[in-house]
Protein backbone atom coordinates (compact mmCIF):
# COMPACT_ATOMS: atom_id res chain seq x y z
CA UNK A 1 0.00 0.00 0.00
CA UNK A 2 2.69 3.48 -0.60
CA UNK A 3 1.84 7.50 0.43
CA UNK A 4 1.98 9.97 -2.05
CA UNK A 5 1.19 13.92 -2.57
CA UNK A 6 0.97 15.50 -5.74
CA UNK A 7 2.13 19.01 -6.72
CA UNK A 8 0.58 21.66 -8.71
CA UNK A 9 1.65 22.10 -12.58
CA UNK A 10 3.68 25.09 -13.17
CA UNK A 11 2.50 24.22 -17.11
CA UNK A 12 -0.39 26.04 -18.44
CA UNK A 13 -0.53 23.90 -21.29
CA UNK A 14 -1.51 20.98 -19.61
CA UNK A 15 -3.36 19.06 -16.69
CA UNK A 16 -2.52 16.57 -14.56
CA UNK A 17 -5.44 13.71 -14.81
CA UNK A 18 -6.69 14.41 -11.42
CA UNK A 19 -7.29 18.05 -12.27
CA UNK A 20 -9.15 17.59 -15.39
CA UNK A 21 -11.06 15.26 -13.38
CA UNK A 22 -11.81 17.95 -10.83
CA UNK A 23 -12.22 20.97 -13.66
CA UNK A 24 -15.02 18.15 -14.78
CA UNK A 25 -17.12 18.80 -12.09
CA UNK A 26 -17.61 22.47 -12.77
CA UNK A 27 -19.67 21.03 -15.61
CA UNK A 28 -21.52 18.34 -13.84
CA UNK A 29 -22.52 19.64 -11.15
CA UNK A 30 -25.11 22.75 -11.43
CA UNK A 31 -26.81 21.32 -7.68
CA UNK A 32 -25.66 19.73 -4.54
CA UNK A 33 -26.28 15.88 -3.68
CA UNK A 34 -29.59 16.54 -2.40
CA UNK A 35 -32.60 19.07 -2.81
CA UNK A 36 -31.94 22.38 -1.69
CA UNK A 37 -28.50 21.66 -0.96
CA UNK A 38 -25.47 23.95 -1.95
CA UNK A 39 -24.00 23.74 -5.16
CA UNK A 40 -20.29 22.17 -5.58
CA UNK A 41 -18.37 24.93 -6.80
CA UNK A 42 -14.65 24.39 -8.50
CA UNK A 43 -11.93 26.65 -9.64
CA UNK A 44 -12.04 26.74 -13.24
CA UNK A 45 -9.80 29.92 -13.79
CA UNK A 46 -6.56 27.95 -13.41
CA UNK A 47 -5.21 24.78 -13.84
CA UNK A 48 -5.87 23.31 -11.20
CA UNK A 49 -2.94 20.27 -9.40
CA UNK A 50 -3.35 17.24 -7.68
CA UNK A 51 -5.11 17.46 -4.44
CA UNK A 52 -2.97 17.75 -1.24
CA UNK A 53 -4.98 18.57 1.44
CA UNK A 54 -9.15 18.35 2.36
CA UNK A 55 -10.81 19.71 4.99
CA UNK A 56 -14.42 19.57 6.33
CA UNK A 57 -16.24 22.02 8.51
CA UNK A 58 -18.68 19.97 10.72
CA UNK A 59 -19.95 23.75 11.16
CA UNK A 60 -20.44 24.28 7.54
CA UNK A 61 -20.71 21.03 6.62
CA UNK A 62 -18.95 21.00 3.48
CA UNK A 63 -15.45 19.61 2.44
CA UNK A 64 -13.08 21.61 0.80
CA UNK A 65 -10.41 20.17 -1.56
CA UNK A 66 -6.92 21.73 -1.96
CA UNK A 67 -3.85 21.48 -4.05
CA UNK A 68 -0.53 23.26 -3.83
CA UNK A 69 -2.14 27.37 -4.87
CA UNK A 70 -5.47 27.07 -2.65
CA UNK A 71 -8.65 25.47 -3.04
CA UNK A 72 -10.15 23.61 -6.09
CA UNK A 73 -13.24 22.16 -5.05
CA UNK A 74 -16.34 22.60 -2.56
CA UNK A 75 -18.97 20.32 -1.80
CA UNK A 76 -21.67 19.93 0.63
CA UNK A 77 -21.58 17.17 3.28
CA UNK A 78 -23.54 15.58 5.43
CA UNK A 79 -21.35 14.30 8.73
CA UNK A 80 -22.74 12.27 12.21
CA UNK A 81 -25.68 12.89 13.63
CA UNK A 82 -25.96 13.35 17.62
CA UNK A 83 -24.68 10.88 19.70
CA UNK A 84 -22.79 9.51 16.41
CA UNK A 85 -21.19 12.63 15.60
CA UNK A 86 -18.18 12.37 12.84
CA UNK A 87 -15.07 13.02 15.30
CA UNK A 88 -13.23 16.38 15.21
CA UNK A 89 -9.14 15.85 14.08
CA UNK A 90 -6.45 14.74 12.05
CA UNK A 91 -7.05 11.86 9.38
CA UNK A 92 -5.79 10.69 6.57
CA UNK A 93 -7.29 8.60 3.55
CA UNK A 94 -6.09 4.78 4.46
CA UNK A 95 -7.90 2.50 1.30
CA UNK A 96 -9.94 3.23 -0.73
CA UNK A 97 -12.68 0.91 -2.42
CA UNK A 98 -15.14 1.96 -5.14
CA UNK A 99 -17.88 -0.58 -4.16
CA UNK A 100 -18.25 -1.35 -0.01
CA UNK A 101 -20.69 -1.92 1.49
CA UNK A 102 -21.04 -1.67 5.49
CA UNK A 103 -20.76 -3.97 8.27
CA UNK A 104 -22.40 -2.83 10.59
CA UNK A 105 -25.37 -1.01 8.83
CA UNK A 106 -27.37 -3.78 6.93
CA UNK A 107 -24.63 -4.32 4.27
CA UNK A 108 -25.94 -0.54 3.20
CA UNK A 109 -23.87 0.46 0.31
CA UNK A 110 -21.12 3.40 0.57
CA UNK A 111 -19.30 4.04 -3.06
CA UNK A 112 -16.31 5.07 -3.71
CA UNK A 113 -15.43 4.68 -0.15
CA UNK A 114 -11.98 6.75 1.17
CA UNK A 115 -11.54 5.02 5.04
CA UNK A 116 -10.04 7.40 7.26
CA UNK A 117 -9.91 5.21 10.40
CA UNK A 118 -10.38 1.22 11.16
CA UNK A 119 -13.11 1.97 13.44
CA UNK A 120 -15.31 3.12 10.25
CA UNK A 121 -14.95 6.79 10.03
CA UNK A 122 -14.70 7.24 5.43
CA UNK A 123 -15.77 9.39 3.31
CA UNK A 124 -18.25 8.02 0.68
CA UNK A 125 -20.92 9.23 -2.01
CA UNK A 126 -24.55 9.34 0.15
CA UNK A 127 -27.87 10.96 0.40
CA UNK A 128 -27.64 14.11 1.96
CA UNK A 129 -30.66 15.61 3.33
CA UNK A 130 -29.18 18.90 3.95
CA UNK A 131 -28.11 18.63 7.72
CA UNK A 132 -25.89 15.97 9.74
CA UNK A 133 -27.44 12.52 9.55
CA UNK A 134 -25.06 9.80 8.96
CA UNK A 135 -23.51 7.40 11.61
CA UNK A 136 -20.24 9.16 11.89
CA UNK A 137 -18.67 9.06 8.08
CA UNK A 138 -18.89 11.56 5.91
CA UNK A 139 -21.41 11.61 2.83
CA UNK A 140 -20.23 13.61 -0.09
CA UNK A 141 -23.01 13.68 -3.05
CA UNK A 142 -22.82 10.62 -5.38
CA UNK A 143 -21.15 12.20 -8.45
CA UNK A 144 -18.68 14.09 -6.42
CA UNK A 145 -17.33 11.19 -4.45
CA UNK A 146 -16.73 9.52 -7.88
CA UNK A 147 -15.06 11.94 -8.94
CA UNK A 148 -12.90 12.67 -6.15
CA UNK A 149 -12.40 8.98 -5.81
CA UNK A 150 -10.63 8.94 -8.94
CA UNK A 151 -8.40 12.27 -8.05
CA UNK A 152 -6.90 11.34 -4.84
CA UNK A 153 -4.15 9.32 -3.52
CA UNK A 154 -4.18 6.82 -0.56
CA UNK A 155 -2.48 9.38 1.96
CA UNK A 156 -4.14 12.11 1.63
CA UNK A 157 -4.72 14.67 4.43
CA UNK A 158 -8.04 15.08 5.98
CA UNK A 159 -8.95 17.54 8.21
CA UNK A 160 -12.32 17.36 10.16
CA UNK A 161 -12.67 20.85 11.53
CA UNK A 162 -15.15 21.91 14.18
CA UNK A 163 -15.79 25.06 12.75
CA UNK A 164 -14.65 26.44 9.13
CA UNK A 165 -10.83 26.71 8.82
CA UNK A 166 -8.62 27.22 5.80
CA UNK A 167 -4.58 26.91 5.71
CA UNK A 168 -2.35 29.89 5.20
CA UNK A 169 1.08 30.45 4.32
CA UNK A 170 3.37 30.05 7.05
CA UNK A 171 7.46 30.50 7.44
CA UNK A 172 9.06 28.94 11.04
CA UNK A 173 12.65 28.11 11.37
CA UNK A 174 11.19 24.79 12.55
CA UNK A 175 9.59 23.82 9.37
CA UNK A 176 12.94 21.89 7.72
CA UNK A 177 13.87 22.59 4.60
CA UNK A 178 13.35 20.74 1.64
CA UNK A 179 15.47 17.53 0.54
CA UNK A 180 16.93 18.32 -2.57
CA UNK A 181 15.20 16.80 -6.03
CA UNK A 182 16.47 13.29 -5.97
CA UNK A 183 14.03 12.74 -8.12
CA UNK A 184 16.25 11.69 -11.50
CA UNK A 185 18.75 9.73 -8.69
CA UNK A 186 15.44 7.96 -7.89
CA UNK A 187 14.79 7.77 -12.16
CA UNK A 188 18.37 6.51 -12.48
CA UNK A 189 17.97 3.75 -9.85
CA UNK A 190 14.83 2.93 -11.26
CA UNK A 191 16.14 2.43 -14.78
CA UNK A 192 19.19 0.67 -13.17
CA UNK A 193 16.33 -2.32 -11.75
CA UNK A 194 14.94 -2.23 -14.63
CA UNK A 195 18.41 -2.96 -16.47
CA UNK A 196 19.30 -5.37 -14.19
CA UNK A 197 15.98 -7.31 -14.10
CA UNK A 198 16.47 -7.82 -18.06
CA UNK A 199 20.14 -9.39 -17.82
CA UNK A 200 18.77 -11.25 -14.73
CA UNK A 201 15.61 -12.57 -16.94
CA UNK A 202 18.20 -12.77 -20.49
CA UNK A 203 20.28 -15.38 -17.72
CA UNK A 204 17.46 -17.63 -16.73
CA UNK A 205 16.85 -18.14 -20.49
CA UNK A 206 20.46 -18.95 -20.56
CA UNK A 207 20.30 -21.49 -17.79
CA UNK A 208 16.98 -22.89 -19.29
CA UNK A 209 18.81 -22.61 -23.25
CA UNK A 210 21.99 -24.31 -21.51
CA UNK A 211 19.71 -26.98 -19.73
CA UNK A 212 17.67 -27.86 -22.51
CA UNK A 213 21.08 -28.60 -24.84
CA UNK A 214 22.59 -30.61 -22.02
CA UNK A 215 19.79 -32.49 -21.80
CA UNK A 216 19.68 -33.44 -25.49
CA UNK A 217 23.40 -33.90 -25.53
CA UNK A 218 22.86 -37.07 -23.24
CA UNK A 219 20.65 -38.75 -25.95
CA UNK A 220 23.37 -39.91 -28.01
CA UNK A 221 25.54 -40.77 -25.23
CA UNK A 222 22.99 -43.24 -23.49
CA UNK A 223 22.69 -44.12 -27.10
CA UNK A 224 26.43 -45.29 -27.29
CA UNK A 225 26.70 -46.74 -24.37
CA UNK A 226 23.78 -49.05 -24.96
CA UNK A 227 25.47 -49.74 -27.86
CA UNK A 228 28.10 -50.61 -26.48
CA UNK A 229 26.77 -52.69 -23.68
CA UNK A 230 25.18 -55.12 -26.12
CA UNK A 231 28.55 -55.35 -28.13
CA UNK A 232 30.62 -56.33 -24.96
CA UNK A 233 27.54 -58.92 -24.10
CA UNK A 234 28.14 -60.20 -27.49
CA UNK A 235 31.87 -60.39 -27.23
CA UNK A 236 31.38 -62.37 -23.80
CA UNK A 237 28.85 -64.81 -26.34
CA UNK A 238 31.08 -65.14 -28.72
CA UNK A 239 34.13 -66.10 -25.83
CA UNK A 240 31.92 -68.63 -24.20
CA UNK A 241 30.87 -70.39 -27.42
CA UNK A 242 34.78 -70.70 -28.84
CA UNK A 243 35.52 -73.43 -26.16
CA UNK A 244 33.25 -75.40 -27.10
CA UNK A 245 33.22 -75.35 -30.76
CA UNK A 246 33.09 -78.64 -32.53
CA UNK A 247 34.55 -78.10 -36.16
CA UNK A 248 37.27 -76.09 -37.26
CA UNK A 249 34.82 -74.19 -39.61
CA UNK A 250 32.42 -73.49 -36.40
CA UNK A 251 35.37 -72.02 -34.91
CA UNK A 252 36.87 -69.86 -37.59
CA UNK A 253 33.39 -68.27 -37.66
CA UNK A 254 33.80 -67.13 -33.88
CA UNK A 255 37.22 -66.16 -34.47
CA UNK A 256 35.78 -63.93 -37.18
CA UNK A 257 32.73 -62.65 -35.12
CA UNK A 258 34.70 -62.00 -32.06
CA UNK A 259 36.99 -59.94 -34.11
CA UNK A 260 34.03 -57.97 -35.95
CA UNK A 261 32.75 -57.35 -32.65
CA UNK A 262 36.20 -56.12 -31.42
CA UNK A 263 36.49 -53.41 -33.67
CA UNK A 264 32.55 -52.57 -33.13
CA UNK A 265 33.41 -52.07 -29.79
CA UNK A 266 36.61 -49.71 -30.88
CA UNK A 267 34.09 -47.32 -32.88
CA UNK A 268 31.63 -47.09 -29.85
CA UNK A 269 34.53 -46.24 -27.78
CA UNK A 270 35.01 -43.86 -30.00
CA UNK A 271 31.58 -42.42 -30.44
CA UNK A 272 30.84 -42.39 -27.17
CA UNK A 273 34.36 -40.31 -25.90
CA UNK A 274 33.02 -37.74 -29.11
CA UNK A 275 29.52 -37.77 -27.80
CA UNK A 276 30.98 -37.59 -23.79
CA UNK A 277 33.08 -34.93 -24.73
CA UNK A 278 30.13 -32.78 -26.22
CA UNK A 279 27.87 -33.55 -22.66
CA UNK A 280 30.63 -32.65 -20.74
CA UNK A 281 31.00 -29.53 -22.96
CA UNK A 282 26.92 -28.59 -23.05
CA UNK A 283 27.49 -29.22 -18.94
CA UNK A 284 30.27 -26.67 -18.59
CA UNK A 285 28.11 -24.04 -20.62
CA UNK A 286 25.25 -24.88 -18.49
CA UNK A 287 27.56 -24.49 -14.97
CA UNK A 288 28.47 -21.08 -16.14
CA UNK A 289 25.28 -20.20 -16.67
CA UNK A 290 24.06 -20.95 -13.52
CA UNK A 291 26.63 -19.15 -12.14
CA UNK A 292 25.86 -16.43 -14.32
CA UNK A 293 22.24 -16.34 -13.58
CA UNK A 294 23.15 -16.19 -9.94
CA UNK A 295 25.06 -13.60 -10.34
CA UNK A 296 22.62 -11.44 -12.13
CA UNK A 297 20.02 -12.43 -9.63
CA UNK A 298 22.05 -10.71 -6.90
CA UNK A 299 22.72 -7.91 -8.55
CA UNK A 300 18.85 -7.32 -9.46
CA UNK A 301 18.22 -7.67 -5.91
CA UNK A 302 20.85 -4.94 -5.13
CA UNK A 303 19.46 -2.74 -7.52
CA UNK A 304 15.41 -3.36 -6.61
CA UNK A 305 16.57 -2.36 -2.91
CA UNK A 306 18.43 0.50 -4.18
CA UNK A 307 15.26 1.46 -6.16
CA UNK A 308 13.40 0.96 -3.18
CA UNK A 309 15.08 2.71 -0.96
CA UNK A 310 15.11 5.75 -3.48
CA UNK A 311 11.58 5.89 -3.91
CA UNK A 312 11.31 5.51 -0.87
CA UNK A 313 13.25 8.69 0.04
CA UNK A 314 11.43 10.74 -1.99
CA UNK A 315 7.92 9.49 0.04
CA UNK A 316 6.36 12.45 2.21
CA UNK A 317 7.22 11.45 5.88
CA UNK A 318 4.22 12.72 9.05
CA UNK A 319 6.49 14.03 12.30
CA UNK A 320 4.21 14.55 14.86
CA UNK A 321 4.78 16.86 18.53
CA UNK A 322 2.37 15.84 21.24
CA UNK A 323 2.29 18.16 24.25
CA UNK A 324 0.67 15.79 26.36
CA UNK A 325 3.35 13.25 25.52
CA UNK A 326 6.30 15.32 25.23
CA UNK A 327 7.01 13.14 22.59
CA UNK A 328 8.23 13.51 18.85
CA UNK A 329 7.20 10.67 16.11
CA UNK A 330 7.96 10.10 12.65
CA UNK A 331 6.30 7.87 10.37
CA UNK A 332 6.50 7.43 6.59
CA UNK A 333 4.15 5.27 4.54
CA UNK A 334 1.90 4.49 7.00
CA UNK A 335 5.01 2.98 9.18
CA UNK A 336 6.70 3.96 11.96
CA UNK A 337 9.99 4.89 11.71
CA UNK A 338 11.09 7.29 14.88
CA UNK A 339 10.73 8.18 18.27
CA UNK A 340 11.96 10.72 20.04
CA UNK A 341 11.51 12.97 23.97
CA UNK A 342 11.02 16.63 23.08
CA UNK A 343 10.68 19.39 25.24
CA UNK A 344 7.15 21.51 25.29
CA UNK A 345 7.94 24.65 27.26
CA UNK A 346 5.70 26.27 29.53
CA UNK A 347 3.94 22.48 29.47
CA UNK A 348 0.90 23.36 31.21
CA UNK A 349 -0.35 25.57 28.87
CA UNK A 350 -2.17 24.86 25.43
CA UNK A 351 -0.33 24.80 22.58
CA UNK A 352 -3.52 24.18 19.86
CA UNK A 353 -3.21 21.90 17.39
CA UNK A 354 -1.44 22.77 14.09
CA UNK A 355 -0.98 21.06 10.64
CA UNK A 356 2.11 22.03 8.79
CA UNK A 357 2.17 20.76 5.28
CA UNK A 358 5.26 21.18 2.87
CA UNK A 359 2.99 21.70 -0.24
CA UNK A 360 5.80 22.46 -2.73
CA UNK A 361 9.50 23.57 -3.70
CA UNK A 362 10.21 26.94 -3.69
CA UNK A 363 13.24 29.45 -2.94
CA UNK A 364 15.76 27.75 -4.60
CA UNK A 365 16.82 23.73 -4.56
CA UNK A 366 16.08 23.02 -0.67
CA UNK A 367 13.42 25.57 -0.06
CA UNK A 368 9.77 25.02 0.41
CA UNK A 369 6.45 26.36 1.09
CA UNK A 370 4.59 25.71 4.13
CA UNK A 371 0.64 26.32 4.83
CA UNK A 372 -0.45 25.72 8.18
CA UNK A 373 -4.19 24.78 9.24
CA UNK A 374 -5.04 25.45 12.84
CA UNK A 375 -7.43 23.37 14.83
CA UNK A 376 -8.24 24.23 18.71
CA UNK A 377 -10.72 22.25 21.28
CA UNK A 378 -12.71 24.68 23.61
CA UNK A 379 -10.71 23.47 26.51
CA UNK A 380 -7.56 24.84 24.64
CA UNK A 381 -9.03 27.96 24.04
CA UNK A 382 -10.15 28.27 27.53
CA UNK A 383 -6.70 27.52 28.94
CA UNK A 384 -4.87 29.64 26.83
CA UNK A 385 -6.97 32.28 27.65
CA UNK A 386 -6.78 31.49 31.52
CA UNK A 387 -2.98 31.65 31.11
CA UNK A 388 -2.48 35.43 29.71
CA UNK A 389 -1.29 37.94 31.43
CA UNK A 390 -3.79 40.36 32.76
CA UNK A 391 -4.54 43.30 30.97
CA UNK A 392 -7.13 46.72 31.65
CA UNK A 393 -10.67 46.32 31.80
CA UNK A 394 -12.11 46.51 28.23
CA UNK A 395 -8.62 45.95 26.49
CA UNK A 396 -9.82 43.37 23.31
CA UNK A 397 -6.55 41.25 23.81
CA UNK A 398 -8.51 39.44 26.70
CA UNK A 399 -10.73 38.23 24.38
CA UNK A 400 -9.35 38.45 20.66
CA UNK A 401 -6.68 35.33 20.16
CA UNK A 402 -3.97 36.29 18.14
CA UNK A 403 -4.38 35.44 13.49
CA UNK A 404 -3.83 31.99 13.26
CA UNK A 405 -0.14 31.91 11.17
CA UNK A 406 1.05 33.42 14.63
CA UNK A 407 -0.77 31.16 16.85
CA UNK A 408 0.50 28.51 15.17
CA UNK A 409 4.09 30.26 15.01
CA UNK A 410 4.09 30.53 18.71
CA UNK A 411 3.20 26.97 19.52
CA UNK A 412 6.55 25.93 17.19
CA UNK A 413 8.31 28.27 19.27
CA UNK A 414 7.62 26.56 22.73
CA UNK A 415 9.19 23.08 21.00
CA UNK A 416 12.82 22.22 21.61
CA UNK A 417 13.71 18.94 19.31
CA UNK A 418 16.80 17.31 20.64
CA UNK A 419 19.38 17.87 17.88
CA UNK A 420 19.50 14.09 16.95
CA UNK A 421 16.10 13.92 16.24
CA UNK A 422 16.76 17.44 14.15
CA UNK A 423 19.18 15.33 12.00
CA UNK A 424 17.22 11.97 11.31
CA UNK A 425 14.40 14.11 9.73
CA UNK A 426 15.95 16.71 8.60
CA UNK A 427 15.71 17.20 4.56
CA UNK A 428 11.80 16.55 4.22
CA UNK A 429 10.13 16.03 0.63
CA UNK A 430 6.90 18.12 -0.59
CA UNK A 431 3.49 16.61 1.29
CA UNK A 432 5.67 16.11 4.37
CA UNK A 433 3.84 17.44 7.12
CA UNK A 434 4.57 18.22 11.05
CA UNK A 435 1.92 18.33 13.39
CA UNK A 436 1.96 20.10 16.79
CA UNK A 437 -0.60 19.28 18.96
CA UNK A 438 -1.38 19.28 22.72
CA UNK A 439 -3.33 15.72 22.67
CA UNK A 440 -1.59 12.38 22.37
CA UNK A 441 -1.62 9.95 19.61
CA UNK A 442 -5.48 8.42 18.85
CA UNK A 443 -5.50 4.83 19.98
CA UNK A 444 -6.58 4.56 16.39
CA UNK A 445 -3.14 5.57 14.86
CA UNK A 446 -1.82 1.97 14.06
CA UNK A 447 -1.06 -0.50 11.02
CA UNK A 448 -2.05 0.64 8.08
CA UNK A 449 -2.15 4.59 9.40
CA UNK A 450 -1.04 8.02 9.62
CA UNK A 451 -1.19 9.74 12.43
CA UNK A 452 -4.64 10.55 13.67
CA UNK A 453 -5.47 12.22 16.35
CA UNK A 454 -8.91 13.27 17.67
CA UNK A 455 -10.04 16.49 19.44
CA UNK A 456 -10.58 15.09 22.97
CA UNK A 457 -13.06 18.10 23.57
CA UNK A 458 -15.17 17.36 20.81
CA UNK A 459 -18.31 14.96 20.36
CA UNK A 460 -16.36 11.63 19.43
CA UNK A 461 -19.16 9.39 18.65
CA UNK A 462 -18.40 8.10 15.62
CA UNK A 463 -15.56 6.53 17.37
CA UNK A 464 -16.74 5.42 20.42
CA UNK A 465 -19.75 3.19 19.71
CA UNK A 466 -17.60 1.08 16.76
CA UNK A 467 -15.77 -2.05 18.28
CA UNK A 468 -12.23 -1.37 17.49
CA UNK A 469 -11.43 -4.97 14.86
CA UNK A 470 -7.93 -5.83 13.50
CA UNK A 471 -7.20 -4.16 10.02
CA UNK A 472 -7.63 -6.22 7.11
CA UNK A 473 -3.86 -7.84 5.75
CA UNK A 474 -4.27 -5.94 2.64
CA UNK A 475 -5.01 -2.29 1.47
CA UNK A 476 -6.61 -2.47 -1.59
CA UNK A 477 -9.06 0.16 -3.93
CA UNK A 478 -11.25 -3.21 -4.64
CA UNK A 479 -12.68 -6.62 -2.91
CA UNK A 480 -14.81 -9.07 -4.24
CA UNK A 481 -18.64 -8.59 -2.97
CA UNK A 482 -18.52 -11.41 -0.97
CA UNK A 483 -15.18 -10.87 0.67
CA UNK A 484 -15.94 -9.03 4.32
CA UNK A 485 -13.81 -5.87 5.21
CA UNK A 486 -13.60 -5.11 9.31
CA UNK A 487 -14.65 -1.95 10.53
CA UNK A 488 -11.76 -2.03 13.27
CA UNK A 489 -8.79 -0.08 15.17
CA UNK A 490 -5.54 -2.48 14.59
CA UNK A 491 -3.29 -3.32 17.62
CA UNK A 492 -0.79 -0.55 17.66
CA UNK A 493 2.81 -1.55 17.44
CA UNK A 494 5.46 -0.25 19.20
CA UNK A 495 7.68 2.17 17.08
CA UNK A 496 10.81 1.34 15.85
CA UNK A 497 14.44 3.00 15.37
CA UNK A 498 15.07 5.06 11.99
Amino acid sequence: MRMTFGLASRKQNRRSPAGLAIAALALLFAAGGAAGARPVESIASRPTGDPVLAIVSLQRQQITIYDAQGWILRAPVSSGQKGRETPSGIFSVIEKQAEHYSNLYDDASMPHMQRLTWSGIALHGGHLPGYPASHGCIRMPFDFAKRLFDATQLGLRVIVAPTDVAPVEVVHPLLLRSKPDSSAAASASIAEAKEAARRDEQARGAVAMAYREAMQAMVPVRSAETLKARAVARQAAVEASLGSASSAEAKQDLEDARAKVAADIVQLDVKLAAVRDELQQKADVLAAAREAAKAAQAARAMASAAARQAARELEPISVLISRKTQRLYVRRGFEPVYESPVTVTDADRPIGTHVFTAIERAGGENGARWNVVSLESGRSRVAEVEHRPPVAPGNALDVESPPEPDRARAALDRIVIPQEALDRIAGMTPGSSVIATDEALSPETGKGTDFVIVLSDEPQGGIKFRKRRPAPTYYGYERPRDRQLYWGSPMRSPFSIW
